[in-house]
């Protein structure tokens, strides 16, 4: 046997080892549990890229935005946990929408009928989402947000306003 030969055979069975000894450690099944949104994403980025590199027909930005929004909320809840879906769900109709308004902004002649679906669907799912919001921990924020400005309005203003009249305005 040829040196090259050997080369060749020793890399493919270092190869084979790797593969296996990654696949006992559970590495593809991370992949495969974590990392399936890119099944979605990666298509829908590559759709973008082939609408501005050729300026293909704009229908093509309609499977590219949802894809594209579904692929990153996936992987949001892929990474982060399952549970997050509770208070994200209307970013799938979101999806529907960006998918829409891109169409529609690329588009010539423009169609008003599109860009009014898609700016009801983008408003409906921003809706959607602050309720969903608000019945979770973000309330909170919200409460203490506006505690803070309030108290801004009694005490920051006050002094301002109290500090013009000294001066003569």
């Amino acid at each position: 046997m040829s040196s090259k030969k050997d080369l060749a055979l020793g890399l493919f069975i270092i190869a084979a080892g790797l593969f296996i000894f990654l696949g006992k450690l559970g590495f593809f099944a991370f992949l495969g549990r974590n990392l399936w949104p890119l099944l979605l994403l990666v298509p829908g980025v590559l759709l973008h890229l082939w609408y501005f590199a050729r300026r293909r027909s704009a229908e093509l930005l309609i499977p590219a935005g949802i894809l594209t929004v579904y692929g990153v909320l996936f992987l949001i809840c892929s990474l982060g946990g399952w549970h997050l879906l509770n208070a994200l769900w209307p970013i799938l109709i979101l999806g529907v929408g960006v998918g829409i308004y891109e169409y529609d902004f690329f588009e010539s002649p423009r169609s008003r009928g599109a860009f009014l679906v898609s700016s009801g669907l983008i408003a409906l799912s921003l809706l959607l989402l602050v309720f969903t919001w608000w019945g979770t921990s973000v309330i909170y924020v919200v409460a203490l947000g506006l505690i803070i400005a309030g108290v801004w309005m009694i005490y920051g203003r006050s002094r301002k306003k109290n500090s013009r009249w000294s001066r003569g305005w």
